[in-house]
């Protein structure tokens, strides 16, 4: 792939279709690359969380967090772990490729660097997280009165 199909690919990914070229730019450069062949592990339940993952090709299956419930599937431009992008934490589930597969890793330090680097992004960015925590709220108060309701 070329530098024009990275960034189109990152493009894609939530988040970082807010950047702009010369961040995605950055990203492309400066992130680390890993491929994975069909079946192998991206990353288990309960590893550290050090970065998150944007599938530049193949798939990726993310294993449910409970017994019975479905897998996810990851495909180009999925971005895996975002929290992860901000935060170091506790991987919530199995990850494995179904395909050959790329992913980009993006490391917390590499995001605050490029978010320092690039402040509309990052305004792009803060307002798109703050939307998002709004509606959970919005989500978690409706359950909560359902929940009174009872």
């Amino acid at each position: 792939m070329g530098l024009d199909d990275d960034i189109a690919i990152l493009a894609g990914a939530p988040l970082f279709g807010l950047m702009g070229r010369d961040a995605l730019r950055l990203l492309t450069f400066a992130a680390e690359r890993r491929s994975l062949g069909r079946g192998d592990l991206l990353f288990a339940r309960g590893e550290a969380a050090d970065g998150g993952f944007v599938v530049m090709s193949g798939t990726i299956e993310l294993a449910p967090r409970r017994p019975g419930g479905e897998p996810v599937t990851a495909g180009r431009s999925a971005l895996i772990g975002q929290l992860a992008l901000f935060l170091r934490g506790e991987r919530p589930a199995d990850a494995r490729a179904t395909a050959p597969s790329e992913v980009m890793r993006i490391t917390p330090t590499l995001m605050r660097r490029v978010l320092e680097e690039f402040p509309d992004a990052a305004a792009a960015i803060q307002d798109t997280l703050a939307e998002d925590l709004a509606g959970l709220t919005q989500g978690l108060e409706r359950v909560r009165r359902s929940f009174d309701a009872l």
